[in-house]
């Protein structure tokens, strides 16, 4: 899983998103713990997850604009030191028993919304450190550096480290994110703009209608991202009924849950180191056809499944068919788009690709409220031979010529 193969940059870019993903990791259970000392209202609980949740679908357009805008790199390293300051300043003020909801929900929500700039701006400078034809397997090693980073290492983690003092999970974070705006700064500086080729800029609305007409236009990355958002709705579905379906129906006991769920990490790690040689065989676009049938396959598996091996198995082979779509949409993605859209286009992909997936939650938990687990799998599993019986009916590869400049 080594990333100096794809060179030095790419070495740094990916050193710092493990890093960035480590504390992620950390962060985001301790602040469910930390918000269950401060009360035991459901409510208040859920709304600092949703406060988390937000930022992307309010801010993520807005996110793009500036990463088109400004210096890629520096706004990286910009937005992870503002990062490691907000989760200093939060542990501080949790070492000193200061912590209340206001400052739980003002903590999430401004760390989110840092993150739809970071991750703008790093989909938009991938293709920078790395040659067009590398982009699967370079963001194929970004996944799974970060799938151990945080499924492996931080996520157990958080609850020792909480154990031993509320407040250490997110110290760590905060010398996650300085770590990591170090190593982006270490990335070698972007090419000087040639003079008279600068490009004017509108307002920040038209300029995300810019982003998001030059989307629409291109026919193939369009439909991808429908694709992606239809297939979310099946995904967050499935999730949010993953645990009652494991101990209800597959017989998963408790104290193995976490062995249970730690296959979808091994499938996904493996996807990801996968996804460049498949993209390589078969050509990106042919090659998400393939996955979401292989996808398809395992999920109609793990709805038919009733024993712990079959299911875990199954789920770790949907793990792994959804880290390769999720590296070979992008990379497909950041070989279309020309640079000084990638921030824009990015943004509205991912916002459009998340858009279904409350929705996905929400129906889940009341068909299983009503019907119980069992069917909401079989719905998901229908859901995506759905999704993949149009993908073979109309996605094809764009002609590049054509479409690299529509909008």
């Amino acid at each position: 899983m080594t990333s100096s193969a794809l060179g030095r940059d790419f070495q740094l870019l990916w050193s710092a998103a493990v890093s960035s993903r480590f504390g992620d990791a950390l962060r985001t259970p301790a602040l469910a713990l930390l918000a269950a000392t401060v009360t035991r209202d459901p409510r208040i609980i859920a709304a600092v997850t949703v406060a988390g949740q937000l930022p992307p679908l309010l801010f993520g357009l807005l996110g793009g604009v500036y990463a088109d805008r400004w210096d890629r790199r520096r706004t990286m390293a910009v937005v992870d030191g503002v990062r490691a300051a907000v989760v200093a300043t939060l542990a501080v003020v949790v070492a000193l028993n200061r912590v209340s909801v206001l400052v739980l929900l003002v903590a999430a929500f401004l760390l989110a919304t840092l993150g739809t700039l970071f991750d703008s701006a790093s989909f938009a400078l991938l293709p920078a450190v790395v040659p067009p034809d590398a982009l699967p397997r370079a963001n194929g090693r970004l996944q799974a550096g970060s799938a151990v980073a945080g499924g492996f290492i931080g996520a157990p983690a958080a609850g020792l480290l909480f154990a031993v003092a509320p407040a250490l999970p997110f110290a760590v974070d905060a010398v996650t994110f300085a770590a990591a705006a170090l190593l982006v700064l270490a990335l070698s500086p972007p090419a000087a703009i040639t003079p008279g080729t600068a490009r004017r800029r509108g307002s920040v609305w038209s300029e995300i209608a810019e982003g998001l007409r030059w989307l629409r236009a291109h026919r193939t990355l369009w439909r991808v991202t429908v694709l992606t958002a239809a297939s979310n709705l099946a995904i967050s579905g499935i999730m949010a009924v993953l645990v009652l379906y494991a101990l209800d129906v597959l017989r998963v006991p408790p104290a193995g849950y976490g062995l249970f769920t730690a296959t979808a990490i091994v499938g996904g790690v493996t996807g990801a180191l996968g996804a460049g040689r498949l993209a390589a065989r078969l050509g990106t676009v042919p090659a998400l056809r393939v996955v979401l049938a292989v996808e398809t396959v395992a999920l109609t598996g793990f709805a038919l499944a009733r024993h712990p091996v079959s299911g875990g198995i199954a789920l770790a082979v949907f793990a792994s068919g959804t880290v390769v779509w999720n590296s070979l949409w992008a990379s497909y993605g950041q070989r279309q788009v020309p640079s000084e859209l990638l921030g824009r286009v990015g943004a509205a992909q991912r916002m459009v690709g998340l858009l279904t997936a409350p929705l996905g939650a929400a129906l889940a938990g009341l068909a299983a409220a009503a019907y119980g687990t069992v069917p909401v799998a079989g719905a998901a599993a229908g859901t995506f031979a759905l999704v993949t019986l149009a993908a073979w009916r109309t996605l094809r590869p764009a002609a590049t010529a054509v479409l690299s400049r529509a909008g």
